[in-house]
């Protein structure tokens, strides 16, 4: 599943493409695309028709589209979910699911899905000066967000009960971090994945979450981590920070800041990848009393 960079690239591609024009028609070419707005293809379709994007806006790995009647069209990337910005006359992907023509007859969007995963749907915004899509309120800020609290996640991250990797991946706690993103801002902070937050102390904490911020910054810079052609941005262009990752995917090869080799362990039905001697696997420890 794409993390905070891709995303965030697709946003901006949306930001550029897509904000002040009118959606002329919608077009659903797959149930499952829509199969999150629950009052069907025909009432998402509707609710779309001569609508005017006004903004492309991103809380952590979710994306929408927000329209001057203050809907969100809300996009589920799913595995392979993309959003295509393409001209009319471009051939229809084998895999396109839902697409937005508009007005001006200029690009289309396209939402392409190969394993149909992902999805749209019109949602309406809630919240105050801030609003978000209904289906996703609860969802926590992330670290590259210009109102993301650092102190008040770092109390939030040592008063859970859990591993750190876990809690790093908990989209209520801080949003965007996911599998690769973890890894790299694990193996920069020197902490493994498998040590309790109850033992963390602030510094650790705080290392572990500015890392993050960092790393997806970077990733940002690079356009993203694209290991295969289904993570793209809105031009079908693939991002190259895998060329930059220190832990995720490194297995057996040596650590680039101890030489070590990086070592894969299974974790949640995937991966983790850590430096055995740089984040040397946590002791049974006891929590250390929050200040």
């Amino acid at each position: 599943m794409p993390e905070l960079p891709e995303v965030e690239v697709v946003r901006r591609g949306l930001a550029e493409h897509m904000v002040g024009r009118q959606v002329a028609d919608a077009q659903v070419l797959h149930p499952r695309a829509v199969r999150r707005h629950a009052a069907g293809p025909t009432d998402l379709v509707a609710r779309l028709r001569g609508r005017t994007i006004t903004a492309a806006c991103r809380r952590g790995k979710y994306l929408w589209l927000v329209t001057e009647c203050a809907d969100a069209v809300l996009a589920h990337l799913g595995m392979s979910g993309q959003l295509l910005v393409s001209e009319p006359s471009v051939p229809a992907h084998k895999h396109l699911r839902a697409r937005l023509v508009f007005a001006d007859g200029g690009p289309e969007l396209r939402f392409v899905d190969q394993r149909t995963f992902g999805g749209l749907s019109v949602e309406p915004l809630v919240g105050g000066q801030d609003p978000l899509p209904a289906p996703i309120r609860h969802i926590a800020r992330d670290p590259m967000d210009p109102a993301f609290d650092l102190e008040a996640a770092v109390t939030s991250l040592r008063a859970r009960r859990t591993e750190l990797k876990r809690a790093l991946l908990d989209q209520t706690l801080v949003s965007g971090i996911g599998n690769i993103y973890a890894d790299e801002a694990l193996w920069r902070a020197r902490l493994h994945g498998a040590r309790q937050t109850a033992t963390l102390q602030h510094r650790a904490a705080r290392a572990v979450l500015c890392a993050a911020g960092e790393v997806m910054a970077e990733a940002l810079a690079q356009g993203g981590t694209s290991f295969d052609a289904l993570y793209v941005n809105v031009n079908g262009n693939s991002g190259y920070f895998d060329r930059s990752l220190k832990a995720y995917g490194q297995a057996d090869w040596p650590c680039a800041r101890c030489g070590t080799p990086i070592r894969r362990e299974p974790f949640m039905n995937r991966s983790s990848y850590s430096c055995p001697r740089c984040q040397p696997r946590p002791r049974n420890r006891k929590p250390n009393p929050l200040p």
